[in-house]
């Protein structure tokens, strides 16, 4: 009789490319329909978790939703996921025992992560799976066995669940940003805004979200002067524009209470408005403020003087446009990240 050579199932086969792109950070399935299903079938698992097929997956699904965990607490700004995640790796938790590890030091599996953390927990999800990987890298019965071990799968579970749970604070909770009053707020309690202009400019420090949400507080609570609303809303502009990769839910819900207040059905008859002249560079804005608020420390601007006039900064139209333009920004958010409106609305 001939031997038949084990094989992987179209279907793994297809859920290995595309988890693995999505790991790798170069998805060419949507990430967050894919890893819900992921998260729905690891779920579904846990009805078999008695039997020996329910073993094995318990193993493929928790290293699976290990491997791709940081891209959702990274990448996808949707509660029902993070929720779908916490169940399916709680529920797998509830089954390991980490005492019963009889491993010898070192056995467990190592450098579990990225594409090789993928095919291994696609290929452990059936016996064919497993045995098309043992035979692709090596493995002996003892090294095959490691991936089963309950101290070793518990460890996973552990690590990812407090991963999620960090991440939904960071991404769904309250922001503390009361630290920056010390740095904006000058002893008579006005607003520095060249100090918040020096912040936004420290792109190292990844500055522009905690000062935008700085701004959008201060300016929701009435805590600006006459003279600081055009300096305290740019910067808040700033934080938006220059937060390239989008802000998560626990930013964006007070920029847009803030954004909200700006009237956006006004007129005027100014034929151009000061921010139009600095150029869509860091740098170009960056002196246009700060020579607004400091002309004497800050001689350099790109705003020419015809347009300087303090009723063209405070005109409602420009204050409109601006309005507008980070509110795009927003919408644009949502649409990378994904989530449902009540994910980003309370």
């Amino acid at each position: 009789m001939t031997e038949v050579t084990p094989t992987l199932p179209a279907d793994h086969r297809e859920l290995i490319s595309d988890l693995s792109g999505i790991v790798s950070d170069y998805p060419s399935a949507d990430p967050e329909s894919t890893l819900a299903v992921l998260a729905d079938d690891a779920a579904e698992a846990l009805g078999r978790a008695a039997t020996p097929q329910g073993r094995r997956e318990r193993t493929g699904y928790t290293i699976l939703l290990h491997a791709t965990c940081w891209y959702v607490s990274a990448r996808i700004f949707d509660k029902s996921l993070f929720a779908s995640y916490v169940r399916a790796l709680e529920g797998f938790r509830a089954h390991l025992d980490p005492d019963s590890c009889t491993c010898p030091a070192g056995a467990h599996p190592a450098d579990l992560d990225g594409e090789y953390a993928v095919e291994a927990g696609v290929s452990m999800l059936t016996e064919a799976g497993r045995a098309v990987f043992a035979e692709d890298y090596g493995l002996d019965r003892e090294e095959s066995a490691a991936f089963d071990c309950e101290a070793f799968l518990a460890d996973l579970a552990d690590e990812a669940l407090g991963r999620l749970r960090e991440a939904y604070e960071e991404l769904f909770g309250g922001i503390d940003v009361s630290h920056l009053d010390a740095e904006f707020v000058r002893d008579d309690g006005r607003v520095d805004v060249v100090a918040m202009q020096e912040a936004l400019s420290r792109s190292w420090e990844e500055n522009t979200g905690p000062v935008a949400l700085w701004c959008a507080r201060r300016w929701l609570t009435g805590q600006v002067r006459d003279e600081e609303r055009i300096g305290v809303f740019l910067c808040l502009w700033m934080g938006v524009a220059q937060s390239y990769g989008g802000l998560p839910p626990s930013y964006a819900r007070d920029l847009a209470a803030a954004l909200a207040t700006i009237d956006l059905d006004v007129s005027c008859g100014h034929p151009q408005h000061p921010w139009a002249t600095a150029d869509s560079t860091v740098q170009s804005r960056y002196r246009a403020v700060v020579h607004l608020y400091a002309p004497d420390d800050h001689p350099d601007t790109p705003v020419p003087a015809g347009l300087s006039a303090r009723e063209l900064w405070e005109c409602p139209v420009q204050y409109a446009q601006l309005a507008r333009q980070a509110l795009d920004d927003l919408a644009g958010w949502r649409t990378m990240r994904g989530g449902d409106d009540e994910d980003w609305e309370g």
